[in-house]
């Protein structure tokens, strides 16, 4: 395992390099979540800024990454026209910033506890499922079919169709452009993989999803000379070109503080948050996981950096912001070891948007379908799968359930029926074994021990009736509740029962640690 860094600039080989990967990443995600959130381009591009850099200096998490989220794109979508549309957005970014001084309070509350309550294999699933998800949205950008922006991570998506459907669709409109690049791009990713390449110095620092990018730029340039192929404006990066700082600046907007009383303001503020903070606490735990070091992130503290996050964001006319696991992870495969990844990919994406948005409007859509291919592989290898049907299906139940609910819904939805699942295992379990057919110290065959679980619920009822009608004629019988805290009533009702018929099927009875249950 890595030696932990010693601080912030202690892994600047690692660090300056991934930071260049997820802002290439995040920048497409950006726009294409405000896209699918029904907002303007701009107001992605300052969440993914704020996530960036304000986030980051009050976050506890090393590899974590913050931005605009695409598990709340249909909650935007939905606020936004509920509140009267794009003329309503100043509304909807003081709904915003509330739902920040929210989280920033729950954070202060110490409800970052709660992603600690999902179980291991609904966060595998999760992340496995995006994994799935990222990976086959990228076959239509691959081939050159950009209905649905790429931030659009739901099955059912904004152009109508859904993630099925665009296999099909995308076969009507093959551009061999697009595939040659995305072949391109995979190749340099494979072979930047390779241990000889790892091994060379200057590819330390110049990472492959770069050269993928720049080579992709490259290829098009190509195209326009010489006409072989030819990519639409659709196949490429579309980011607002302003030509001086004025129109620039014009870009931000202000909240409305004058609906500070519409109770349909709070009702937003307080969705939003709550989402958002399960998507936090959500990728906190997964983003953890895959950490190669390790670290635990103080999720309280999270809370508030989120909240501080999206005030600032709603203040200046930006979406809402949740630590995002496309970003995290894209920053851990990529090597990164500090929180100055996501800070420098933050500050990358405001001066990309200054100084060269006619330089980023030339990277096809292929290039970065190439990167996100190899970040989705990586979240949902065969080789998960495997390890995870082998932990047996009291694991792998919950896990693919998940999978499968993430890729056919949403994120949100997916968690929602994997933790359900998970809960319901754990009730069928405690069903199954309310007690223990066994009692130490016993040495006579004609005993029958019964030890009684913990928690004897009334789910468990059936199972000791069943129990204890089936005990033959004659026998001895030792209820042992030693270990027991508590018992339903029905299933102590079930117990009296038993005691009292027993003499007359010549079953002797004794209990023990059951006085307080039994009022004996």
């Amino acid at each position: 395992m890595s030696s932990q860094p010693k601080g912030v600039f202690s892994n600047l080989a690692a660090d300056i390099p991934a930071s260049i990967v997820v802002f290439l990443v995040a920048m497409p995600l950006c726009l294409g979540i405000a896209l699918a959130s029904g907002a303007p381009a701009f107001s992605g591009i300052i969440a993914g800024i704020v996530g960036g850099v304000v986030v980051t200096l009050m976050s506890g998490s090393q590899v974590g990454v913050s931005g605009p989220a695409a598990g709340l794109a249909v909650i935007v979508l939905d606020a936004i026209t509920d509140l009267g549309g794009l003329e309503a957005l100043p509304i909807f970014f003081l709904a915003v910033l509330i739902s920040g001084a929210i989280q920033f309070l729950m954070g202060v509350l110490r409800l970052g506890i709660i992603g600690y309550f999902f179980p291991n294999s609904v966060i595998k699933g999760m992340l496995c499922g995006i994994g799935v998800v990222i990976f086959f949205k990228q076959f239509p950008h691959a081939f050159g079919y950009d209905k649905d922006p790429e931030g659009d991570l739901a099955f059912w998506q904004v152009d109508g169709h859904n993630t099925l459907s665009d296999l099909l669709y995308m076969t009507e409109s093959i551009n061999m452009g697009s595939i040659i690049i995305t072949l391109v791009g995979l190749f340099i990713l494979i072979l930047w993989e390779r241990e000889f390449m790892k091994k060379i110095k200057l590819f330390q620092w110049i990472r492959g999803p770069l050269v993928a990018v720049v080579a992709g730029i490259l290829l098009n340039f190509l195209y326009q000379k010489t006409g072989i192929f030819n990519l639409t404006p659709e196949m490429l990066v579309s980011l607002d070109v302003p030509e001086k700082a004025s129109e620039f600046i014009a870009q931000f907007t202000l909240p409305d503080f004058s609906a500070i009383g519409d109770g349909k303001v709070w009702m937003i503020a307080g969705t939003i948050a709550v989402v958002a903070s399960l998507e936090t606490l959500l990728c906190v735990e997964a983003t953890d996981k895959l950490d190669p070091l390790k670290r635990v992130t103080p999720t309280n503290r999270e809370l508030m950096a989120q909240g501080v996050g999206n005030m600032a964001s709603g203040l200046i006319g930006g979406l809402p912001i949740t630590q995002v696991i496309v970003r995290s992870s894209a920053n851990i495969q990529s090597g990164g070891r500090t929180k100055l990844v996501s800070f420098l990919h933050g500050v990358l994406i405001l001066l990309s948007v200054i100084l060269i948005p006619r330089v980023l409007n030339l990277i096809p859509y292929a290039s970065l379908a190439a990167i996100l291919f190899q970040v989705g592989y990586k979240l949902a290898k065969p080789a998960i799968f495997k390890e995870m049907f082998q932990k047996g299906w009291g694991q792998f139940i919950p896990f693919i359930i998940t999978v499968v609910m993430i890729y056919f819904s949403d994120l949100l939805t997916g968690i929602g029926v994997g933790l359900a699942v998970g809960v319901f295992q754990i009730l069928w379990k405690n069903f199954k074994t309310p007690h223990h057919s066994n009692v130490d110290n016993l040495d006579d065959k004609n005993t029958i021990g019964i030890r009684l679980s913990e928690d004897v619920s009334f789910l468990n009822k059936a199972n000791i009736l069943q129990t204890l009608d089936q005990i033959p004629d004659g026998k001895k019988v030792v209820l042992d509740g030693s270990n027991t805290h508590h018992i339903h009533p029905d299933v102590i009702e079930i117990i009296q029962d038993f005691i009292i018929s027993a003499p007359a099927k010549s079953i002797d009875v004794e209990v023990r640690g059951l006085d307080s249950f039994l009022g004996s």
